[in-house]
């Protein structure tokens, strides 16, 4: 059986193919440009594979996601310029007559998460995925459900403390400011600095001062959901500012509550290379198949 992966980022698609057990057999990437000439590469790609049964779209957004909504399946009010209102299910539909499923791009990526760390016999029930890169999302599983009601969780855009070291930066959100996604994207640091973060060492005292950042994020959630683990993913994440963000973690906790050992509770996605929105959305996509 062929099922279809759209991982649909801001600043670049990933299209690919793969079987029922969530194995790639085909892969395309290409920026991302505008709704109309990005989508119709989407399309042109899937065409491409005739057998394709169900296709999984995990998207940047925001996007809407409730099915009774009339703008269910459209980007909505992203601040990535020309996409606002975009109806991506809609263009998809046009052309392929096979169930659909949509949702977030982090969301996809807690699923395929979620799905390897079971096939791996990890005994958990729930899990939060963040992603750092570009931007900043959460997605979020509790007993095999993604969780939200009247839309996706926006965990990139909650409040924080302010560093005493970084008082003095605005923050990039349009929308915010100096909420997460303001605070730790991958462009706060050439807007602080003047360097990609790339380039900047990680004895550098801009990192602790994002590990600050990112260690509340997990606490908050930690102390709301009560997850099994927390995954990081995207650009910016290495397991060396993960150990940052440990640290930070455990000061800032002070034992509150109990999450074992924190080295196996804030982690590293399973899945190489931010591939787990693609394992994801196999596994979505073969879901919505089977309904």
């Amino acid at each position: 059986m062929l099922l279809g992966s759209v991982e649909a980022g801001g600043t670049k698609f990933v299209c690919a193919v793969g079987n029922e057990d969530y194995r790639i057999i085909d892969k395309t990437k290409f920026p991302t440009t505008t709704p109309e000439e990005t989508l119709q590469k989407t399309v042109d790609y899937f065409k491409k594979f005739p057998e394709l049964k169900a296709i999984s779209i995990a998207s940047f957004g925001p996007i809407e996601l409730r099915q009774n909504s009339p703008k269910y399946g459209y980007i909505t009010n992203t601040p990535k310029p020309g996409w606002a209102n975009t109806d991506f299910v809609g263009r998809l539909k046009r052309d392929f007559d096979v169930p659909i499923y949509w949702t977030t791009d982090v969301n996809g990526s807690a699923y395929g998460e979620y799905v390897i760390a079971t096939l791996f016999n990890e005994k958990i029930n729930s899990l939060v995925y963040y992603t750092i890169g570009t931007g900043v999302g959460a997605g979020a599983i509790v007993n095999g459900h993604f969780i939200g009601d009247l839309g996706h969780p926006e965990m990139g855009h909650v409040r924080l403390k302010r560093h005493p070291d970084d008082l003095d930066f605005k923050g990039i959100c349009p929308f915010h400011g100096d909420c997460l996604e303001g605070l730790v994207a991958g462009p706060t640091f050439e807007a602080r600095t003047g360097k990609k973060g790339q380039d900047i060492p990680l004895t550098d005292h801009v990192w602790d001062i994002m590990a600050f950042y990112v260690a509340q994020a997990a606490i908050q959630v930690t102390l709301i959901l009560r997850p099994a683990k927390i995954v990081f993913g995207g650009g910016v994440v290495s397991e060396a500012f993960l150990k940052k963000v440990r640290a930070q973690f455990k000061e800032l906790l002070n034992n509150y509550v109990d999450v074992g050992d924190v080295d196996k509770y804030i982690v590293m996605p399973l899945v190489k290379e931010n591939g787990s929105a693609t394992v994801g959305d196999f596994a979505l996509a073969l879901k919505e198949y089977n309904k």
